[in-house]
């Protein structure tokens, strides 16, 4: 749903917005560290800064959020400066591409969770990453 606003009060809201430690990267490292999971949140040192990442055992988690990065299914182009937003939200989708290559070029294990799929069926969502984890695991 659009709310009509200012263009400064937008441009503030945007602006406030920040890429780590969103609500939803919270609950899914909660719930993972709560079944047992140790991991390190938001790795600056690796490539992309995953959000969830077991170095040990070569594995990095990111939390997709629909708008961000553009989900076909909900992803939603705002009216105002499209043409910014759809060079954006390219760049963005490239840099996925890159990151996600890298990582299985480097051998590692890389999970892309999107925000609806959490919303969707979040405890489903999470027991698949931690199956997936823990079978990467017994590999070790």
């Amino acid at each position: 749903m659009y709310t009509q606003m200012s263009d400064e009060t937008r441009k503030r809201i945007m602006g406030s917005i920040h890429g780590k430690g969103t609500k939803l990267e919270n609950r899914v490292s909660r719930e993972l560290w709560r079944r047992g999971g140790r991991f390190r949140k938001n790795v600056r040192s690796l490539y992309g800064t995953p959000d969830i990442a077991i170095q040990k055992y070569k594995v990095v988690i990111f939390i997709d959020s629909c708008f961000w990065h553009a989900c076909e299914l909900h992803g939603t182009l705002p009216n105002k400066n499209q043409l910014f937003w759809i060079n954006k939200f390219n760049r963005n989708k490239e840099h996925d591409q890159e990151v996600t290559d890298y990582y299985h070029r480097k051998g590692w294990h890389i999970y892309r969770v999107w925000e609806h799929d959490l919303n969707r069926d979040f405890y489903g969502t999470v027991d698949r990453l931690e199956k997936s984890i823990l079978d990467i695991k017994k590999e070790f």
